[in-house]
C-alpha cells in the first residue's frame, strides 16, 4: 500500500493496558503510513498519538462482574455511540485492543458492516469461555496475541494467529532512566524504595491501596511511593493516604520501578512491567466477594499474574482475597528485601521470562502485518 494513500482506522481500547499497547501500535502505524486518520475509544496515550476520542477510558473501565452489571446503562450507550461514530467516520479497518466483554461483541457488528477487523491482545480464552474461539474466528480477520503460550494454544484448536513478540519490551527499551537521581530525590541514603502499583481503576485502587499501606509502619526505613494511574484524579489517592507522607507520582511508573528495591503490585499488566525491571514483587488481589466467587467458578487457571502464567510456575508470590492480610504481605515483602537467595532466584526467573517474550520491535512488526493485510 502506498503511504500517500489516505487511510482511516478506528481503535477501541477500553482500559489502561490497552491504551498503553495501542499507543505504541499507533505510533508504529503512523511511522509506516503517515497519511493515517484515527478515531475511537482510548486514553491519554492514544490521544497523545493523535487519535480523536469518542470516549476516554476513565468512562469505560469497569472492574469485575458486579461493576459491569452496575454500569450496563453506560455500556449500552457506548455500543450505540460507537456504532453511530463508525458509520459517520467510515474507517477502512478497525483495531480492537483487549477489552473482550465489549470488543468481542461489537466485532460481530463491524464484520456485518464489511469492515476489516483486527483483534490485538486476545481474550483470555485459555482461562475461561473457551468456546469464544469460535466467535473470534467468525468475527475477526486476524488475531494478534502477545503471550508466547497463546500461539500454540490456538494452533491446537486449528486456529492460526500471530505472535510477534511482546510490546512492553519496546515501551521500556525506548526510555532513558536515571536510577541514582530518582533515588536521591525520593529517599534518604539508608532508605529502601517500595513501589506501590495499586491498579488503574478507581474500584481496585480504593480496595487495594489501603491493604498495601497497612504494612507501611512495619518498614520504618523504607519509603513507600505510589505510581498513580494517569486517568484518575489526585483526590482518590489523597482520601486514602490522609496525612501520611507518601509520594504519589503520575506518569513516572517506570522511573519508580527502575529505582525500586521491591514492589507491591495489583494483578495485571503491571506485574509483567515490574518483572521486566527485575524488581522483586508481591502480587496482590482482592475484589468484591461475589465477583471472586463467580470468577473461581468460571476461570480455569493456576495463577493470576502474567509472570506466573507465562512461566507456568510460581515465580512471584500471589496473595489473593483472604490470603492478602498484613502479616502475609509484610512477611513476603521482608523476604524480598532481606533474603539473598530469594532475590537471586527471582532475578534468574525474570531473565528466563524476558527470553520467552521474544525480541523488541513487536509493535512495528504488528503494524507492518496489519498494513500488509489492508
Amino acid at each position: 500500500m502506498e503511504s500517500a494513500t489516505p487511510l482511516k482506522l478506528y481503535l477501541i481500547a477500553g482500559e489502561a493496558s490497552g491504551d498503553l499497547h495501542g499507543k505504541n501500535l499507533l505510533r508504529a502505524l503512523k511511522e509506516l503510513h503517515p497519511n493515517l486518520t484515527v478515531r475511537g475509544v482510548g486514553g491519554d496515550g492514544l490521544q497523545g498519538e493523535g487519535m480523536g476520542l469518542l470516549r476516554h477510558i476513565r468512562e469505560t473501565s469497569f472492574m469485575g462482574f458486579t461493576q459491569v452489571l452496575a454500569n450496563m446503562g453506560k455500556i449500552t450507550r457506548l455500543f450505540r455511540d460507537v456504532k453511530a461514530d463508525v458509520l459517520a467516520f467510515k474507517p477502512d479497518a478497525v483495531v480492537l485492543i483487549d477489552y473482550p466483554g465489549f470488543n468481542l461483541r461489537i466485532a460481530k457488528w463491524f464484520k456485518a458492516q464489511g469492515i476489516k477487523v483486527f483483534y490485538y491482545i486476545s481474550p483470555s480464552v485459555w482461562a475461561w469461555k473457551k468456546n469464544r474461539i469460535h466467535k473470534i474466528r467468525a468475527r475477526v480477520d486476524r488475531l494478534f496475541v502477545i503471550l508466547p503460550f497463546e500461539k500454540p494454544f490456538f494452533a491446537a484448536e486449528g486456529y492460526d494467529v500471530d505472535f510477534l513478540g511482546h510490546p512492553l519490551l519496546d515501551e521500556i527499551a525506548g526510555r532513558t532512566f536515571h536510577r541514582d537521581e530518582t533515588r536521591r530525590q525520593l529517599l534518604d541514603p539508608d532508605e529502601r524504595l517500595i513501589a506501590l502499583l495499586p491498579g488503574s481503576r478507581k474500584q481496585e485502587i480504593s480496595r487495594m491501596l489501603p491493604k498495601m499501606l497497612a504494612i507501611k509502619n512495619r518498614f520504618p526505613r523504607a519509603r513507600f511511593v505510589i505510581a498513580a494511574a494517569p486517568s484518575l484524579d489526585d483526590e482518590l489517592y489523597a482520601e486514602i493516604i490522609g496525612n501520611e507522607d507518601i509520594p504519589v507520582l503520575r506518569g513516572h511508573t517506570y522511573d519508580i520501578l527502575n529505582a525500586a528495591d521491591a514492589a507491591l503490585v495489583t494483578s495485571g499488566t503491571a506485574t509483567l512491567e515490574t518483572a521486566l525491571f527485575e524488581v522483586p514483587q508481591v502480587v496482590c488481589y482482592s475484589a468484591n466477594a461475589l465477583s471472586v466467587w463467580i470468577a473461581r467458578k468460571l476461570v480455569n487457571v493456576k495463577y493470576i499474574s502474567l509472570v506466573n502464567l507465562i512461566m507456568d510456575r510460581e515465580v512471584v508470590r500471589e496473595l489473593i482475597q483472604d490470603d492478602l492480610h498484613p502479616e502475609a504481605l509484610a512477611a513476603e515483602l521482608r523476604r524480598l528485601l532481606d533474603d539473598p537467595k530469594r532475590k537471586a532466584q527471582i532475578k534468574a526467573d525474570y531473565k528466563e521470562l524476558n527470553e520467552k517474550l521474544g525480541e523488541p520491535g513487536a509493535s512495528r512488526r504488528i503494524a507492518e502485518r496489519m498494513l500488509d493485510m489492508m
